[in-house]
């Protein structure tokens, strides 16, 4: 498979140490691969849009077929900051903005209010009205009351997992969805406070209201196409299917179990709706395209989504009071660590690296996904990592603070 890079052909003009980047390779190999606790991993990295580093370990497939360059991946909660982007790019046409109130868009949510107390075992719940409208920004910054049932704290979250309101794969139409999440509390006052949830599933479905277009048609027209993403899709198609790996999960004894085969995947299968907010699978390659848009503020061989003005307003903190994760956050879970990490308009952003306890550069901004993915953008030095794997959920592998460490520690010339 040809890709639009290639890996570079003098590391040492990057400002990496090559001794150091191979070293990367060998841990995830010794500590991950070998021992059985990922089945598979591939890993990126590039600066200044070159690749210095590009490899893939393991099986992508429980029979052993060795995991290929051009494998696909379930992405999860990295489809977030694609339909945040897809969000933004409404924004700029003047059709919605951030202050618009929710159910300006979506009507299903007009007399929506907060849990007071209640909702234990089928009890009704007792609920207040918000002190202000849920409004758009509460949705790309997840500051809107909603929740994640595996968030496991309060009735709500019961309800949720009851609803089955954000399983990978919903039963229900858009329209059934928003009707059944609007019927629910919301845990606390819209911008109050952090929640990881479905919030970028409801961003999804207002990109569909004022687009006419399903996400689907939405993303694979405007951001696929432009951008060149073949390989990034909600439902994959017959002839990309052998591509995908499986898919694992790990039980809270530590033992791991398939959770979806590839050739059989349920990823395969049309679609009643398409969640925004975790339904995409994707390569290493496309999603590293998608990272190098986001880069270059917005544009990339000539396809511009968004503007430079766009892309930073979406990677400066929004969390209330200028605050972090470790203030704000009321999340059990969520794909960020808290300390020294704000929130933008679809990512987590560092703060302050030295409150974070990992290197890297204020400004830098990342997300990762349930089946343990996750990326980074550093706009200072110009590195974007992309790292694929398919084992859930996340906070069962403690990997990333690790590549994040030993990626920064292969840069031998900073910028900062």
């Amino acid at each position: 498979m040809q890709h639009d890079l290639e890996l570079s052909t003098s590391q040492r003009t990057s400002g990496f140490d090559d001794a150091r980047l191979k070293r990367i390779e060998a841990y995830l190999d010794d500590r991950y691969i070998r021992p059985g606790l990922l089945p598979h991993a591939q890993l990126l990295v590039s600066r200044d849009e070159e690749i210095v580093s590009f490899f893939s370990l393991g099986e992508a497939q429980a029979d052993g077929e060795a995991l290929a360059e051009d494998a696909l991946f379930r992405i999860a909660s990295m489809t977030k900051p694609v339909t945040s982007v897809a969000f933004m790019m409404l924004v700029e046409e003047g059709r919605v903005a951030l202050d618009t109130p929710v159910h300006a868009i979506l009507p299903e949510f007009a007399d929506m209010r907060v849990r007071v107390s209640g909702g234990e075992d089928g009890a009704p719940f007792l609920t207040e009205l918000p002190d202000a409208p849920m409004r758009m920004i509460d949705l790309l910054r997840h500051t809107s009351g909603l929740t994640y049932s595996f968030q496991q704290q309060s009735p709500i979250d019961a309800a949720y997992a009851t609803q089955k309101l954000d399983v990978f794969h919903q039963l229900r139409s858009s329209d059934e969805y928003i009707a059944a999440l609007g019927a629910l509390p919301l845990e606390f006052s819209p911008g109050t406070s952090w929640n990881y949830s479905v919030a970028t599933d409801v961003l999804g479905i207002i990109i569909e209201r004022l687009s006419g277009l399903s996400l689907a048609e939405f993303f694979a027209s405007c951001i696929f196409a432009p951008l060149r993403m073949d390989s990034t899709f909600f439902e994959v198609p017959q002839d990309h299917q052998p591509r995908l790996a499986d898919a694992w999960q790990i039980d809270g004894q530590g033992v791991r179990t398939l959770y979806d085969r590839g050739e059989s995947s349920r990823w395969r299968v049309p679609l009643k709706s398409y969640s925004g907010g975790g339904g995409l699978v994707s390569s290493t390659h496309d999603y590293h395209r998608f990272c190098r848009m986001l880069l270059r503020g917005g544009e990339l061989d000539g396809a511009r989504l968004l503007s430079p003005k766009t892309i930073a307003l979406m990677t400066s903190n929004h969390l209330p009071g200028g605050g972090d994760l470790a203030g704000a956050s009321r999340s059990m879970f969520s794909e960020s660590q808290n300390a020294g990490i704000g929130f933008g308009l679809g990512f987590a952003v560092t703060q302050n690296p030295v409150t974070a306890m990992l290197p890297g550069s204020a400004g830098e901004y990342y997300w990762g996904g349930m089946l343990s993915t996750f990326f980074f953008v550093d706009p200072v030095e110009r590195i974007i990592a992309v790292f694929m794997t398919q084992v859930m959920p996340s906070s069962a592998i403690s990997i990333r603070r690790e590549l994040k460490t030993l990626i920064y520690a292969a840069l031998a010339h900073s910028r900062a």
